[in-house]
């Protein structure tokens, strides 16, 4: 069971048992089954998404059969998956407005306290991502191009050594040539030591560029993930080699670790 989901239903029927509240708890409970739905493209079958969300089986019945009334949700045979009026809603909602007002807040406080730049990318595939915030920092020397809306080279960013480290080697040699670009006198410009790369990214938990993408930068990398452990997107510092790679860079590191699971905590 995803336990944010959970948490999500218990909340609400707490809140109407006491009377504090104004939340429908039948509502949360269909927008819980909706996004479990989003983790099973080739449908699933009612059992299965009951005991996935912590419902009885009526209850996740009744609900799906009512959004599947409305057009939220499509059933083929015996299995469940989401229905053309979430794909019609989904060209007209922008996608991140609402993500970028939860997560601006908590960038904005690690940039202050770190006196560093912050960005955060959101992943809207295996190997693709959105920048959709930044928070400046409040130095002389710092990182100040903005680049919401821009994407980053996945083999010199460290946001693209973690999308990377999700997939799997054989997928990452699919998808990448032998030789790579060059951007600096130190980026990674051959597979097989990016691969290298990335197997320490899998077992650190974070990631790093020094000096690859630009003469000077240094950037630290962490990723976000929702309660079932998927990954949402991803956590970035940046700033001079000077001040970033010092001593004080795994504190850092904890920092950006705490900051991810702020953001995540922002998005539940």
């Amino acid at each position: 069971m995803a336990a944010g989901q959970s948490a999500a239903v218990e909340a609400a029927e707490a809140a109407t048992e006491e009377g504090g509240d104004l939340t429908n708890k039948s509502v949360v409970k269909a927008t819980v089954l909706l996004s479990e739905l989003g983790r099973h493209r080739q449908g699933i079958t009612v059992t299965e998404i009951a005991q996935a969300v912590g419902m009885t089986r009526p209850t996740a019945f009744r609900l799906l059969l009512t959004l599947e009334q409305t057009g939220f949700v499509d059933r083929v045979d015996n299995r469940y998956m989401l229905g053309w009026q979430m794909a019609r809603l989904g060209r007209l909602a922008d996608p991140y407005a609402g993500a970028v007002a939860r997560i601006q807040p908590v960038l904005d406080e690690y940039a202050a306290k770190l006196k560093e730049a912050f960005s955060f990318a959101m992943l809207r595939g295996e190997l693709a991502y959105d920048v959709i915030a930044e928070a400046s920092a409040s130095r002389y020397l710092n990182v100040t191009h903005m680049f919401v809306g821009g994407t980053y080279p996945l083999h010199a960013s460290a946001t693209g050594k973690l999308l990377l480290a999700e997939l799997s080697d054989e997928r990452i040699i699919k998808e990448l040539p032998a030789k790579l670009e060059s951007y600096t006198a130190h980026t990674i410009t051959s597979r097989g030591a990016l691969l290298k790369e990335v197997h320490k990214v899998r077992e650190q938990g974070y990631s790093v560029i020094d000096d690859e993408l630009e003469e000077g930068l240094f950037a630290a990398a962490c990723p976000v993930r929702d309660s079932a452990g998927e990954l949402l997107g991803i956590i970035a510092i940046q700033g001079p080699i000077q001040r970033l790679k010092s001593e004080r860079l795994p504190k850092t590191i904890d920092q950006l670790h705490q900051a991810a699971e702020d953001v995540a905590k922002a998005l539940a």
